[in-house]
């Protein structure tokens, strides 16, 4: 499949509420929202994909992500299946996590998993994103 990072997360709007996280070397950073609304600045740093809600700021730098991962697993509390989608940076390492997210432990939003395995088949399970020329 080849796209852009900003199609990708364009798409993503289909998956519902979703569990966003941020893990750094000493803190991990959850929150819960859409992949709605979004907006993009091309800064010195990079291009930029922002989200702004009443909860929280997002702001994703999409120069740095070099691949898409989908994962299906196990809820580390629970007996329930998880699925994930990894933005994975240049060190291969997740810059951004997201997974649907639940109501009721494995509770999905009516048609979720569905939109979640759709994104799956149309870019694989390990996709790269193309280079993003301009905003």
């Amino acid at each position: 499949m080849s796209t852009t990072l900003r199609e990708f997360l364009e798409a993503c709007e289909n998956l519902g509420t979703l569990r966003l996280i941020v893990t750094s070397s000493a803190a991990v950073l959850e929150a819960r929202g859409k992949m709605e609304k979004l907006f993009y600045a091309e800064l010195l740093k990079g291009k930029y994909a922002n989200i702004h809600t009443e909860g929280f700021e997002f702001h994703l730098n999409m120069d740095k992500i070099t691949q898409v991962k989908f994962e299906i697993g196990e809820a580390k509390r629970g007996n329930f299946t998880t699925y994930a989608i990894r933005f994975l940076d240049e060190q291969q390492e997740p810059a951004l996590s997201i997974f649907l997210q639940w109501g009721k432990p494995g509770e999905y939003q009516a048609g979720q998993v569905e939109a979640w395995q759709n994104l799956r088949e149309k870019y694989g399970e390990i996709w790269q994103p193309l280079p993003i020329e301009t905003l």
